[in-house]
């Protein structure tokens, strides 16, 4: 487990200029993931809404990070994908959360119009708000119906991070009228907004998901992003959103392969020997522990090595700006699900390997090893590694661009 530390003392003001960046915003992030790494298994066994996390996330000022442009404090893609891994090594779900909330409060600077999204990000930014939903393609789908009183939002549906803690709700809709699918910002505390745990979870269980229900709740101009139409509509610039996300995503699993083996590490030089009912001195010299970790350090380097490369492209996608062409766009989004199904595997390669390595005691609910698997096996029910597959293969035999989708 990671060495306790104090949390930040103050909040980071978004208009304070930060003279080292992204060091900064990484010495943030260890010692909030320190701070969360004290109590992590207390907390994610308790279940509890994440409301106590976010507070810390608020006050470390990590909520207000947010990629270079107006309404952010300055940081940049790779310190936000950074900050998630190393707050996902010490709790995964807070890391998912965290990097929802990245991507959904940064989606209108992809969907909506630039008025739009300065707007949204400004606000966002200056008000602390916490994101939440997500914009997966789910059936029934929400519906945006025109009334005489405007346009209004109905309908139920489930997500798996942030509504129960969320200042601001990002959602799927679509259009009764088109069909077109469609952006939209919901503020929870709108009438007709009812929010409801998600209390059966075996996993990520402080991701703060649930079901939301919206019995025609009145949506502005301006709560209307933009289309998330997949078709030769969606600009290659707007489709950088979908492996933007699946890139948090990526993160999210690197670093609970990084954290779940770090824990181990940590139990095996303090001399805890596996297959034994009780602990031994001097350092682990297991042919088979030895051999395990070598083969998970291989997987977690490897598919870091991957991300890496997804990063750069998804980078030089975004430099492009609107001289991306199409076929650039497949290329990054081929490497970011290529980096997500390595990421996957990493996680849950890791995650189930360890709990061999401990042994019996792994079975222990005090040292918790196994909220590890139960976190890496969830996400990935959600982004299954099927479909990353398909889409590369699909891409690398047929030359077939990969289809615009969402993160959950």
């Amino acid at each position: 487990m990671c060495p306790a530390a104090a949390a930040p003392t103050r909040p980071v003001s978004p208009a304070e200029p930060v003279a080292d960046g992204r060091a900064h915003w990484l010495r943030v992030a260890r010692e909030t993931a320190d701070d969360l790494a004290t109590d992590t298994v207390d907390r994610e066994q308790a279940g509890k809404a994440p409301v106590d996390e976010v507070s810390r996330l608020r006050e470390s000022g990590l909520l207000t990070l947010t990629p270079a442009g107006p309404g952010g404090v300055g940081a940049d893609w790779d310190t936000a994908y950074a900050v998630v891994r190393e707050i996902s090594a010490a709790d995964g779900a807070i890391g998912q959360l965290l990097g929802s909330h990245y991507f959904l409060s940064w989606s209108a600077r992809f969907l909506a119009d630039p008025e739009t999204a300065r707007r949204t990000v400004e606000r966002s930014t200056a008000e602390e708000w916490c994101w939440g939903g997500g914009f997966a393609p789910q059936d029934p789908p929400l519906t945006l119906s025109r009334t005489s009183r405007g346009l209004v939002l109905g309908g139920r549906q489930s997500y798996p991070t942030g509504v129960l803690v969320a200042d601001r709700l990002a959602v799927r809709a679509v259009r009764e009228d088109t069909g077109e699918p469609l952006a939209v910002v919901v503020d929870p505390a709108r009438r007709g907004v009812v929010v409801d745990a998600a209390g059966d979870t075996f996993g990520q269980r402080l991701a703060g998901g649930g079901s939301v229900g919206l019995d025609a709740v009145p949506v502005g101009a301006d709560d209307v992003l933009g289309s998330l139409s997949g078709d030769e509509d969606l600009v290659p610039r707007a489709a950088l959103a979908a492996p933007v996300g699946r890139l948090f995503s990526v993160q999210l699993l690197l670093g609970m392969a990084e954290g779940v083996l770090a824990e181990v590490r940590e139990y095996s030089r303090a001399g805890h020997r596996p297959w034994q009912p009780v602990p031994s001195a001097g350092a682990p010299d297991d042919p088979q522990v030895l051999t395990a970790y070598g083969e998970l350090t291989v997987l977690a380097r490897s598919a870091s090595a991957l991300c890496d490369q997804a990063l750069d492209a998804v980078r030089r996608g975004l430099e492009r700006g609107e001289e991306l062409t199409y076929d650039e766009y497949a290329d990054v989004s081929a490497l970011a699900s290529m980096a997500e199904t390595a990421a996957a595997r990493a996680a849950q390669e890791s995650a189930t390997r360890a709990l061999d390595i401990v042994g019996p005691r792994s079975a222990s609910a005090r040292l918790g090893f196994d909220r590890f698997w139960r976190n890496a096996r969830t996400h990935t029910l959600y982004e299954p590694v099927a479909h990353r597959l398909r889409d590369v293969g699909d891409y690398f035999l047929n030359g077939a661009h990969p289809p615009f989708v969402l993160p959950a």
